[in-house]
This record gives structure tokens, C-alpha cells and sequence, in this order.
């Protein structure tokens, strides 16, 4: 395995201590330097980039949050001249303004090489067959996939999303080895699969890679059986860089190595702010160790996660799968309730698919949460009913909300051709 890794991932955990230390305190001089926004805050905030003289004193420096970069759209961020970007990616912006990022030439060389240290982490070697079907275009997963892929050697079959026939089409045609993709998407390509009467498991696939989207241990298991392949996660959001922030190793599958070498992780209190100790699930923030464009500095993801020690790259620590998003959060009735608690207890109840949605209404003066279930092709009446009552009942006990439940016919709920939307708020605003 050693004759696999690059110079970061051999380093030891003081050398790269060192290496986290005068690259932060870099960012940090060149954030103050070139983005009005950095300077102003730390100037509220009482410091100044020499005030860091330990990885410790991060955590005296303000936070950066979506609003921020929504605040300074489009450029307002960027620490380089504009002549100098070569590349600008933004969010879809459905809730408001998108969140614009830059990249130098050199960001590109750097996200290419995460993306292929990642890759190369999930199991591809190079000359292997790369089957991309995140979206191309401003969102980064396409792109950030692509690039990364080529720099480790691998021939490139940019897919995109949707056109899910010809999806299917490709895959057995091309044969690809590696597929990488959101996990709601490859759950569409299953059921494509079997709607034109072709074995998943018969296929070339050997890794999934997939991002984008939080998921769990029993979707991975949903997808390893059907698909005979290796599901691994990969993380990472455009305000940061792109995919290719942290991997989850094929040879573990316990949690994704952070590329600590180029981003420096905390996990904070969501609502104090206070930086927790390793171990405990809080926020997962981020501060950008070699960007030029656009320096993030204790970049607030909503991401809910804990940071474990290394084990398949010593040297990095590991986040937990992603929970859940404090964004996605939804307080029923005074109680805490993700879509991925929702997602497990539909994947363990026989007689529906692994496709659901969660629709919010108001009935009076309390929120009302409906768990909208696909129904399995061949779930009988019977079936259905049983699966509504079983997936009312898990909710009550595992989570302590009561919850209404339909069991739909099979095709009935939406698609997702990129990142899916679980919640569907139907409450009045």
C-alpha cells in the first residue's frame, strides 16, 4: 500500500502539524491582505494573522458562514486579481443568491490532485475506466470529478446526470470500473436497470463513489448487494473546493481521511461556537490551507459529524459519515428528526423501496410530518399496509415522534438526477 501513497500521505502526524501551522498562518496573512471582508472581521474580532502561533490559536479567529459569501456576491471574496481566475463554480442558489467560487490555476492543480488521491484511496489505479454522472457545469461535482480522475491516470466517461436509459446504455457498453455519483441517482440507475431486465450485479462496476448528499450505513449496504460493488463516501462542498476534501478508504470503510495537508478541520458546538475535542459530533467547520482565490477561514458547512483518528492514512484524522445538516434539521413537536433516521428505518422495512420523501404540513397550530414510502413491485396489499404500520411504529420508538405514513405505488415519487430533496415544506409561510 505505501508504494501507492504521495509525499502528504506519508507524512507523520508532528510533520504535518508543522506543515497545518505555516500554511495556516499563510492563508491567514493573505485572507487579511487581499479580502476586505477577512480584514474587517478579524479587526472586530481583536486579531491579527501574527496573533496564530499554534494550530490552537485558530480558534481566537471569526467564523465564515454561507451568508457571508452570499453577502459579497459575485467577487466580493476573491484574494486574487481577476485576471488571474481560471475557473468559477457557484451553488444553484435555489434559496437565494448562490455562493460564487474562484480558482486559480494553481486551486486547479491542487483539486485535481485531491480528487486523485481520493480516488485512488476508494480502490481506482490508473487506466481504470471512470464513470462521472455527477451534473457538469457550475455545480462541482462533474468537473471536480473529471479532472481529478484524469490526473490519476483513469479514462474519464463524462456522463452528467439525467438521460438515466442511455446511462444504463454506457455503463454496459463502456465498461467502466468506477462509478461516481450521488447515492440517490445510483438508486435510479438500479431501478433502471431492472426495468430493462439487466442484472446490476452483472456489470463492470467495482466502486461507487459517492458524494454530494448525506447517507447511510444501510443504503450502503442496499447498494453493495444489489450492485456487487464496494460503496464508498467521498465529501467535500464547492465553498471549501469541490469533491475531494476528505475519502473514505476502501480498505476500512469507517469514515472519511480529511486531506489535512490542504484543509484543516474542527468540530465545533452549533450553537456556542466552542471547538470541541476530537470525538464529540458537533459542526464541522473548515479553513482552506492552500487556496489562492478564495480563502475560507473557519468556514461554518452545517455538515454534523466528529473527527476520530486515522487509520488506513495514519496521518489524517477521520470525520464520521455525515449525520445529517443542521439546515436539514427538522423539529417536530420539540423533537430533533433527520432525513437519514427516516432513510434507515425505510431501508430496513421490508415490502418498500429505497425511495422516500418527507412532506411537512400545519394542522393548527402543530407542524405534521407525512414519510411518503415507494412500495416495492411485488408488495402485496397486505405488504403495504404492514410496511405503513412497521415504519410508524420505528419512528415513534427509535426517534419519539408520531409520524403519518404512506406507502405509494412504485414510480410514484420524483427522480433525483443530483442531489435529492428529502423535505418537501408544504406549511404555510
Amino acid at each position: 500500500m505505501t508504494d501507492l501513497l504521495d509525499g502528504g500521505e506519508r507524512l507523520g502526524r508532528e510533520e504535518l502539524a508543522a506543515l497545518q501551522l505555516e500554511r495556516l498562518r499563510s492563508t491567514l496573512r493573505h485572507a487579511y491582505a487581499h479580502v476586505d471582508f477577512h480584514r474587517r472581521a478579524f479587526d472586530a474580532a481583536g486579531v491579527h494573522p501574527d496573533d496564530c502561533r499554534s494550530l490552537a490559536d485558530l480558534a481566537r479567529f471569526p467564523f465564515t458562514t454561507k451568508a457571508d459569501l452570499r453577502d459579497h456576491y459575485p467577487f466580493g471574496m476573491f484574494a486574487v486579481d481577476r485576471s488571474r481566475i481560471r475557473r468559477v463554480h457557484a451553488s444553484s442558489g435555489t434559496t437565494g443568491l448562490p455562493t460564487v467560487v474562484g480558482y486559480t490555476e494553481g486551486d486547479l492543480d491542487v483539486w485535481a490532485d485531491v480528487v486523485a488521491r481520493s480516488l485512488r484511496a476508494a480502490g481506482a489505479r490508473p487506466g481504470d475506466r471512470v464513470h462521472v454522472a455527477y451534473g457538469y457545469g457550475l455545480f462541482t461535482g462533474g468537473l471536480g470529478a473529471h479532472y481529478g480522475a484524469e490526473r490519476l491516470g483513469c479514462t474519464v466517461i463524462p456522463a452528467s446526470g439525467g438521460m438515466t436509459a442511455r446511462q444504463v446504455r454506457l455503463i454496459q457498453d463502456f465498461e467502466p470500473e468506477i462509478i461516481m455519483v450521488t447515492p440517490s441517482y445510483m438508486l435510479t440507475l438500479l431501478d433502471e436497470f431492472e426495468r430493462q431486465g439487466v442484472d446490476p450485479r452483472s456489470t463492470s462496476l467495482k466502486v461507487g463513489v459517492f458524494g454530494a448528499e448525506p447517507w447511510t450505513e444501510a443504503m450502503r449496504a442496499e447498494i453493495e448487494e444489489r450492485f456487487a460493488i464496494d460503496a464508498v463516501d467521498i465529501y467535500g462542498l464547492s465553498e471549501v473546493m469541490g469533491p475531494g476534501v476528505a475519502q473514505e478508504c476502501v480498505e476500512t470503510k469507517d469514515g472519511l481521511h480529511v486531506w489535512e495537508d490542504h484543509f484543516y478541520p474542527e468540530v465545533v458546538d452549533p450553537i456556542t461556537g466552542e471547538v470541541l475535542p476530537d470525538g464529540e459530533r458537533g459542526e464541522l467547520v473548515f479553513t482552506s490551507l492552500t487556496k489562492e482565490a478564495m480563502p475560507v477561514i473557519r468556514y461554518r458547512t452545517r455538515d454534523l459529524t466528529r473527527l476520530l483518528p486515522g487509520t488506513a492514512r495514519p496521518a489524517f484524522r477521520r470525520m464520521e459519515k455525515v449525520t445529517g445538516r443542521s439546515d436539514d434539521m427538522v423539529i417536530l413537536r420539540g423533537v430533533n428528526l433527520f432525513p437519514t433516521q427516516i432513510e434507515e428505518i425505510v431501508l430496513r422495512t421490508p415490502a418498500v423501496a429505497p425511495h422516500f420523501q418527507l412532506r411537512l404540513t400545519r394542522e393548527g397550530r402543530l407542524d405534521a410530518l407525512t414519510v411518503r414510502a415507494e412500495a416495492r413491485a411485488d408488495a402485496t396489499p397486505e405488504d403495504r399496509a404492514e410496511a405503513a404500520r412497521a415504519i410508524g411504529r420505528a419512528v415513534k420508538d427509535g426517534i419519539g415522534v408520531s409520524v403519518a405514513v404512506e406507502v405509494v405505488d412504485p414510480e410514484t415519487l420524483e427522480r433525483s438526477v443530483g442531489k435529492i430533496k428529502r423535505i418537501v415544506d408544504l406549511r404555510e409561510k
